[in-house]
């Protein structure tokens, strides 16, 4: 089972998402979307909250105040984190997450601690949870599929860009080639270069005499 919500403090919204329980995480911890950003109470037991980015964002793009839903989100979700102030909360992409065999089911690791960043919550704010609660859904949905589905379809739209920039390419060659020939053809038109039937007599008398 999943929990969607929609953060709605900025337009377009955003959606925001969590496993019900360690399986789940695990599930989203493998089958996870590279624009997927992935939040959770630091150094305590917490919900895995994912935040998928709008096409073309980065970490850095995120609007604070959708930052606030998602810490918000997972500090409500934590047993522990829940009761304390003053708490941090670390995120990161979903790629720089790493799994080994020797962890626990929904424990996980980071391939680089620089690309972590962290974050301070003073308190829990009901107004936020609140408002995200409204929005709560719940589905049960095959992560692999939808993680090949997006796949595909990502795969698709590069291959659509690909044969649009060759396309371009030759376009671009073709009228390389026509500026080519105009300027040639203008050389020629030039005065200087140009003869008339008179000069050309001339020229053939000329050479009798020589």
């Amino acid at each position: 089972m999943v929990f969607y919500f929609i953060s709605s403090v900025v337009s377009p919204p955003y959606t925001l998402y969590m496993g019900f329980d360690k399986n789940e995480n695990e599930e989203l911890i493998r089958w996870g979307w590279p624009e997927d950003v992935w939040f959770h109470v630091d150094k305590l037991s917490s919900a895995h909250v994912y935040l998928r980015l709008h096409p073309g964002e980065t970490i850095d793009d995120i609007p604070q105040a959708v930052i606030d839903d998602c810490v918000q989100l997972v500090k409500a979700n934590s047993i522990q984190g829940n009761k304390q102030n003053n708490l941090d909360v670390v995120y990161t992409m979903w790629s720089n997450l790493k799994k080994s065999a020797s962890m626990d089911v929904g424990q996980v690791g980071f391939h680089k601690d620089k690309d972590v960043k962290k974050v301070r919550v003073e308190k829990r704010v009901n107004e936020i949870l609140n408002r995200l609660n409204k929005t709560k859904t719940e589905e049960q949905p095959d992560f692999r599929a939808l993680r090949e589905e997006r796949d595909r379809k990502e795969r698709e739209s590069q291959r659509r860009l690909q044969q649009e920039q060759k396309q371009k390419e030759k376009e671009d060659e073709r009228r390389k080639q026509e500026q080519a020939e105009v300027r040639s053809y203008s050389s020629l038109m030039k005065a200087e270069n140009m003869k008339t039937n008179r000069d050309i007599q001339l020229q053939g008398d000329d050479d009798d005499f020589m």
